[in-house]
């Protein structure tokens, strides 16, 4: 009997290079990643959103790697620096 596995999206880009980013620095550090949507986006012409998934039980291990200082990792809603 197969065990279904659950994925969970620890970000959501709007580039390939940045999806294939995040997914290496993850699997570099022990957590298998997987990039969704990136041939559909392709085919619209660059224009869609791109999943980077972890299985469920990396997810908390991956969103704290993520998430560490020092990781210059942006995510969809473009957090941008407000200095002028």
């Amino acid at each position: 009997m197969k065990r279904e596995v659950e994925f969970k999206t620890v970000i959501t880009v709007n580039d390939p290079i940045s999806a294939r980013m995040v997914a290496g620095m993850l699997m570099e550090n022990g957590i298998p990643a997987a990039v969704f949507g990136e041939d559909s986006t392709a085919l619209l012409n660059g224009v869609g959103n791109i999943d980077v998934k972890v299985n469920a039980d990396d997810y908390d291990a991956a969103m704290e790697l993520i998430n560490s200082p020092g990781e210059d990792i942006e995510e969809e809603e473009g957090e941008e620096d407000a200095e002028d």
